[in-house]
């Protein structure tokens, strides 16, 4: 579906917008709030005032948009705008992990942020924009509220000293598109690949059909990846670099298992294929543990009975042939 550009705006859609957001983070604050009370008390109640701070923007703003625009408040959410992160609902997740919340609420915050800081410079009325502009200071303080959450932690060694923001841009402008598109290009044209294999039993046609599947996968990722986001409100950096690692990476997992069969034996070039196929699921699941916080066995599981899936598609298809 479509996403409106966040530059096509009118200042009625705008306040529209804002309102929604602080809705959605005031309950957001409220199920955090909930998760956290048995085991850190304080910043349980330190989460349901952000709660209620929240409830109250959410008044002002509705106050603002009947003063300038009437009672009927058009449906317009955050899924309906470029630039806005897709949120993970780490606030179903019992129990709720202190270090899960500090990253979330930086998030959040620092994309709320951003989205004021924009809102304003396409906002005329002077009323208007000096209500953006408080609701912009309050969000920069909720972002650092973030940082104290740190002294929450238990001091178990599971974070090392490390610089947050660049940690943060890192993940959002690298290891996220190349992650997606790294578990696309593995994942995805493993059937082809392997039932072109099985089919003709020559390592040649199983090559080129892994090297157009590669390709062809590596460019579809790489505008898809481009045209998602134009990073205005995320801080994702240019669409062009994010689609170009998405798109390499993409290629790159597809030919990781294709470039074996460049080896004029079949039975070689399969067992060669077979074994790169696990040590890129093994890499694809480090990474996902490593930068975005999902349990080792769990991403593991995830990540190869997927793969096992596809891999057993593309061996049944060919073995018709």
């Amino acid at each position: 579906m479509a996403k409106k550009s966040f530059r096509k705006l009118s200042e009625r859609e705008i306040l529209a917008l804002a309102i929604q957001l602080e809705e959605e983070d005031s309950r957001v604050y409220g199920d955090f709030a909930e998760g956290l009370r048995e085991t850190y008390p304080a910043t349980a109640k330190s989460f349901a005032e952000m709660e209620a701070e929240e409830s109250r923007h959410r008044q002002r703003l509705i106050e603002m948009y009947r003063q300038r625009f009437g009672d009927h408040i058009p449906l317009i959410r955050r899924t309906d705008v470029k630039g806005f992160l897709e949120r993970r609902p780490v606030w179903l997740v019992r129990p709720l992990g202190i270090n899960v919340v500090r990253k979330q609420v930086e998030i959040m915050e620092a994309e709320t942020l951003r989205f004021y800081q924009r809102a304003m410079e396409q906002t005329s009325d002077a009323s208007t924009r000096q209500l953006l502009g408080d609701l912009a200071e309050v969000e920069r303080q909720h972002f650092d509220f973030a940082e104290t959450l740190k002294q929450e932690q238990a001091a178990s060694g599971e974070r090392a000293e490390e610089d947050r923001s660049s940690r943060r841009m890192f993940m959002l402008q690298v290891v996220q598109p190349g992650l997606a598109g790294l578990m696309d290009g593995s994942v995805s044209t493993l059937a082809p690949i392997f039932a072109a294999a099985f089919a003709t039993h020559k390592s040649w046609d199983a090559f080129l059909v892994g090297l157009a599947a590669s390709v062809g996968a590596g460019i579809s990722m790489a505008f898809a990846e481009a045209l998602s986001d134009d990073g205005s409100l995320t801080g994702r950096g240019r669409p062009i670099i994010r689609g170009s690692v998405t798109g390499l990476m993409t290629t790159a997992g597809g030919l990781g298992h294709t470039l074996p069969f460049l080896i004029s034996s079949f039975h070689l070039a399969f067992v060669v294929a077979v074994f790169v196929v696990a040590v890129e699921l093994a890499v694809i699941s480090y990474v996902r543990h490593r930068y975005m916080d999902t349990p080792l066995l769990s991403s593991a599981l995830q990540v190869i009975v997927g793969g096992l899936l596809v891999f057993a598609v593309g061996i049944w298809i060919g073995g018709q042939g």
